[in-house]
């Protein structure tokens, strides 16, 4: 990816996180975890660009922190958290089984990265959130891919990053929730 585009990038996390105080939906635990989600996605965006891979180690890590924000939560605010925590299995249970799907019909043309990133995405995301944001990631995806195949920039066979455009499909959930 070009130097001009990745220059721009540290403005989504920022750009997210100020509409979300600014539209005034979210507070406590809430807020925590769509800031959490949006700093793991970023790395992750930023790695699968650079590398084309997802590191297990930061999808640990994400999944890592979610249970330390949220395990706590249970004993302070136990609705909050155990409707975070179902919302959160659901939306996990959504994302990582369609991609999981998608890996297996697609023969790898998926990467494993993609599904494991997007499974523990879907702990934050929640059940209300987790196809909005594959949606949106999605579809910008592939119409990108449709754009730079029209303009002879990549071939049938190239692949390009996926976690980016999920990330930014976060970002537009959150907008537009």
């Amino acid at each position: 990816m070009k130097k001009e585009v990745i220059c721009w990038l540290p403005l989504l996390p920022l750009a997210g996180v100020v509409l979300a105080l600014r539209l005034g939906s979210m507070e406590g635990i809430s807020l925590l975890l769509w800031i959490l989600l949006l700093a793991f996605g970023y790395g992750a965006a930023l790695w699968d660009l650079r590398q084309k891979r997802v590191p297990n180690q930061l999808v640990t890590g994400m999944l890592g922190a979610w249970v330390l924000v949220l395990v706590p939560q249970l004993f302070f605010q136990t609705d909050t958290a155990l409707v975070a925590l179902i919302s959160g299995g659901v939306g996990f249970l959504l994302a990582g089984g369609v991609f999981l799907v998608v890996y297996l019909i697609s023969r790898k043309g998926l990467g494993g990265g993609d599904v494991k990133f997007m499974a523990v995405a879907g702990l934050y995301l929640g059940a209300a959130n987790v196809l909005p944001a594959m949606l949106y990631g999605c579809v910008l995806s592939a119409v990108t891919g449709l754009v730079l195949l029209g303009l002879k920039r990549i071939g049938r066979r190239d692949t390009i990053p996926l976690v980016p455009f999920l990330y930014v499909g976060m970002v537009l959930t959150m907008v537009f929730r």
